[in-house]
């Protein structure tokens, strides 16, 4: 029987999971507690055949797999899979799975939530609401406005199809555009022609840093930027500085390039900014359907017949 660890869950999501009760009879081995480092992440694995990871901050790198002789799947609760070497994994004969479309709906209500919160003021006007008193803030009314999308994955089509049911011109730019789910531009364009920019792409070599001051300064002043992917896809510092200097309206983010934020992120300080704990994607729905689907990808690997594969 193959031995399956799950190195990683903290907080607990498998656990509690119904979802879990799907192991019940495996050699199953399950931690609690994020590994501190590399070197306790290969003490938990190093005799597995198998790997549910369920957090990011565990980091399956060649230093990692070289250790772990035994490793033949790792099975990803999520779509981002920057936090494992899929070259290293390829070379070593190593499987990697992930969930894809489970999250879409949640991450794409949650990015127009963003969206929302940030063309509206919410934040801002709660606030002062609260202090005592009742500012007429001028806000950006979405009807009417563009919506560009850096990615039409799963979530970028679910967005998209949120925007049009707002009145919004919908654009985009992808690595491979298949369908009509928007008009079509140059990756510039979608920055040129926004009102408000949304990031969906993967984070992957070739994304990373991809979103950078060139592209801010071509963006409206009163347009919003929206990530709901992953940090570093964007040049942060860049990001920054375009708010700071009033170069974009505002932001609406959910994933940072160090999670968690710093307690001394210039974030914080920003009025123009909403802030989110990389939880997009966090429902009882998707959760329950993420981990399930997790688990079924490894016993489709172990039945020989692999599904989602990444590499």
């Amino acid at each position: 029987m193959a031995r399956i660890v799950i190195p990683d869950d903290e907080p607990a999501v498998m656990l509690p999971s119904s979802a879990f009760g799907k192991l019940r009879d495996k050699d199953v081995q399950l931690f609690d507690s994020r590994p501190a480092g590399l070197l306790e992440l290969v003490e938990r694995i190093r005799d597995a055949q198998v790997v549910i990871n369920i957090r990011s901050t565990s980091r399956f790198t060649d230093e990692v797999l070289e250790k772990c002789a035994k490793l033949r799947l790792i099975s990803i609760w999520g779509t981002g899979t920057d936090n494992v070497d899929l070259a290293s994994a390829r070379a070593r004969g190593i499987c990697v799975t992930n969930t894809p479309g489970v999250s879409a709906a949640a991450v794409a209500e949650h990015t127009i939530a963003l969206i929302m919160a940030v063309a509206k003021q919410l934040v801002h006007i709660d606030q002062q609401v609260r202090r005592g008193n009742w500012p007429r803030a001028m806000v950006m009314q979405l009807r009417g406005k563009t919506l560009g999308l850096v990615g039409t994955g799963a979530i970028g089509r679910e967005v998209a199809k949120l925007g049009i049911g707002l009145g919004m011109r919908v654009i985009a730019w992808t690595f491979h555009p298949e369908r009509d789910i928007a008009e079509w531009v140059s990756f510039d364009d979608v920055f040129r022609q926004s009102d408000v920019v949304s990031v969906h792409v993967r984070q992957t070599a070739e994304t990373l840093g991809f979103i950078r001051r060139e592209h801010f300064d071509l963006m409206n002043r009163s347009a919003i930027f929206v990530n709901t992917a992953r940090g570093g896809i964007v040049k942060e510092a860049d990001l920054l500085h375009a708010l700071q200097a009033g170069r974009i309206a505002g932001a609406g983010l959910d994933v940072f390039e160090s999670e968690p934020l710093p307690a001394d992120s210039p974030f914080y300080s920003l009025r123009n900014v909403v802030l989110t704990p990389h939880s997009a994607g966090i429902t009882p729905e998707t959760t329950e359907a993420g981990l399930a689907l997790a688990i079924e990808n490894v016993f489709s690997f172990l039945a020989g017949n692999p599904t989602n594969v990444v590499v």
